[in-house]
This record gives C-alpha cells, structure tokens and sequence, in this order.
C-alpha cells in the first residue's frame, strides 16, 4: 500500500512540474520586438543590476520567480531584461543596448519596468511606444499584477 501512496505521489509531483508555466526572458531587444509584434503583446523592459540591487532580487523572488506572474506574463506580455552588473560578464553589444535603452527611457534606479509596444515605422524600423513605467511594490504578485494590468488597459 505504502509503494502505491508513494508512486502516486510521485506521478502527481511529475505533472504537475510539467504543467508549471515557463517564461522566456529576452535580452536582445530586437528578438524581443520581432516576437511582440508576431504575438501582438506589448513588451515588459526590466531594467536591474541583478548581481547587486537588493530591491531588484527582492522583485524576482516576491513577484517574477511565482506561479502567478509566470501565468500572467506568458499570456500578456514578452519580458526583455535589460541588466547593468557589476560582476557577470556581457557582451559589448548587449552593455551597448541596454545602455541606450537606460538613457532612451531615462531610467535613473532600480528595478525599474517600463511597458512598451513595439511600432512600425514607415522606414520600415521598429519604435518602442511608451505604455509606462513600473518598479518594486508591495504586496505580492497579485497587488503588482494588478497594477500593471490597470498601466496595460488604459493604453
């Protein structure tokens, strides 16, 4: 009886593993924009210092690294984490990029999120529409969902 328990136990933490929502994090902007303008889903831009900023692992684990955000941001928007460490090593285009991406969007602390929608231009080049911007709030992955929900409809 207790190999059956067992067993079953294990076929149900099996699937439900391989049930758990997965989410792609980009960090090329380009890749990023030719997937959002495929899916017609606005893009999600983290801006984070992820191997220094405390408030910025504090949002990863309280808010992005949850069953709820993962759900929420496979079916709404195309996440690009743009990051700024201090010790992992990055390629010179992908510092260049998020630099310009910094300055473009005029992000001064961390973490902080902007909502976009990439545009076709006539020139045939892509532009980043500005939805808004968000950063660290408390309360969860649902009280931060919500927000950002509310920032999405009224654009």
């Amino acid at each position: 009886m207790k190999t059956i328990a067992l067993f079953t136990m294990f076929l149900v933490a099996q699937m439900s593993f391989a049930q758990k929502a997965t989410i792609t994090w980009y960090t090329d902007i380009n890749e990023a924009t030719a997937v959002a303008k495929k899916e017609s889903k606005p893009m999600m831009l983290f801006f984070t210092g992820s191997d220094w900023c405390g408030w910025c692992v504090r949002l990863q684990n309280e808010v992005f690294k949850t069953p709820e955000f993962e759900a929420w941001a496979k079916e709404n928007v195309i996440l690009v984490e743009l990051d700024f460490p201090r010790s992992k090593p990055q390629t010179e285009a992908i510092k260049t990029q998020n630099r310009n991406l910094q300055q473009q969007f005029g992000v001064r602390g961390y973490p902080t999120c902007w909502f976009v929608r990439p545009e076709k231009m006539s020139d045939g080049k892509s532009n980043l529409v500005q939805i808004g911007p968000k950063g660290y709030e408390a309360g969860g992955p649902v009280n931060w969902i919500n927000g950002a929900n509310t920032m999405l409809k009224a654009n």
